[in-house]
């Protein structure tokens, strides 16, 4: 006689979900708990924390862009692009942005994450070979996760290990895939090498400019513009609205056929529903603000400089900033909650970057260099953070 095979006892409804009570213990012990916390509209501290780049979120040109739009297209974009979400708009969005980042075409998305899922997932297939930088951010890793495709995981900023790495495959399609600008440390990759590398190996760019645009490249057009890449054959890059724009959504930008290619057969865009007009307005309204104040670029970028000197000569621990972003090394997780924590009381709001969002595993708070910071703003925030740094 053969013995049934044993099986898990089945546990009470209450208790299937007691391993997420563990789970948030071993956090917790780790320092790694976080919490959200509202603000109201109104809040007074300083904010070096959003990636407001340009200070554009509250511009009146953008304000009034996103309620005009809303007034006449409605709350919602009411169905998926293909459906019903596309509106004049969003054309009018995508031609502009296609413009001033000099590619044939433009793809607008719900979100900067839907638009890296889009472009990874349809880009690739199991006959591809993904060369993903080392720090590449959450979205692009989820895409390659996503894309059924090989994935090789390539060491920080190293185009010499891409052509490596590319030399060796097998597959018969390949996408070399970074960041422009990484946004833990605000370091920009090496574009023009990666890009050299890509075609020695046969291989596309994809490149996530979702802390380029608006910062790097004449005007702000972005890192590709300003590494000469900007409407090549072989190069596509995605990027969000909700930075330098002030607004929400994400993009893709490229070739004519690759646009194509993404409204035939991306999954974030065939079955998501299309951003809100209100969205697309400030978008809009907020591109049409830096064309005609190309000046509001190189002053986020000077403002990022001049706080990672200042902190730097003040004894910190500052990243040497390629763009908006600057990083100051804590010396752990729960110093570095501590000290964004002690900002925060005294008025000066900063992000704070733990494991596992840091690949190197070094907890840090992040400044956002906005080009709408004063001088006397500067001070007050580099003084606040060195008062306030932990001892020893």
């Amino acid at each position: 006689m053969i013995e049934p095979t044993t099986t898990a006892r089945p546990q009470a409804p209450a208790a299937v979900f007691d391993w997420l009570d563990q789970a948030a213990e071993l956090r917790a012990r780790a320092g790694l708990t976080r919490v959200l916390r509202s603000r109201p509209a109104d809040d007074p501290v300083l904010d070096l924390a959003s990636n407001d780049y340009l200070g554009l979120t509250h511009h009146p040109a953008v304000t009034e862009a996103a309620a005009a739009a809303a007034r006449r297209w409605g709350g919602g974009a009411t169905g998926s692009r293909l459906v019903t979400g596309t509106t004049a708009l969003h054309t009018e969005l995508e031609v502009e942005l296609a413009d001033f980042c000099g590619v044939e075409a433009a793809l607008v998305f719900s979100s900067g994450y839907a638009a890296n899922l889009a472009a990874l997932t349809a880009l690739t297939d199991p006959d591809t070979l993904i060369v993903s930088d080392a720090y590449n951010h959450a979205s692009l890793i989820d895409g390659c996760r996503l894309a059924r495709a090989q994935v090789h995981r390539a060491p920080h900023a190293d185009p010499a290990a891409v052509t490596e790495a590319l030399a060796g495959r097998v597959e018969p399609r390949a996408l070399v895939v970074s960041d422009t600008v990484f946004s833990v440390d605000g370091n920009a990759a090496p574009l023009a090498g990666l890009s050299a590398a890509a075609r020695s190996g046969g291989a596309a760019l994809l490149v996530d400019d979702a802390h380029g645009l608006g910062v790097l490249g004449p005007g702000g057009r972005g890192a590709l513009c300003g590494a000469g890449l900007a409407g090549e054959p072989d190069t596509v890059a995605t990027a969000t609205l909700s930075k330098s724009l002030g607004a929400q959504g994400g993009v893709v930008l490229g070739p004519r056929r690759v646009i194509g290619h993404l409204v035939e057969s991306a999954r974030t865009f065939i079955f998501d529903t299309g951003l809100a007009p209100a969205s697309v307005g400030a978008a809009l309204g907020a591109l049409r603000l830096l064309r005609s104040e190309p000046e509001r670029a190189a002053r986020a970028r000077e403002v990022a400089v001049l706080l990672s000197e200042r902190l730097t000569a003040a004894g910190l621990r500052a990243s040497t900033p390629d763009a908006a972003v600057v990083s100051v090394r804590a010396p752990g997780p729960e110093q570095a909650v501590a000290w964004a924590a002690d900002c925060r009381a005294a008025g000066l709001a900063v992000g704070c970057f733990r494991p596992p969002s840091v690949p190197d595993g070094y907890s840090r708070l992040r400044l956002t260099a906005r080009a709408d910071l004063t001088d006397a703003q500067i001070s007050d925030a580099v003084t606040t953070l060195v008062r306030t740094a932990p001892r020893g």
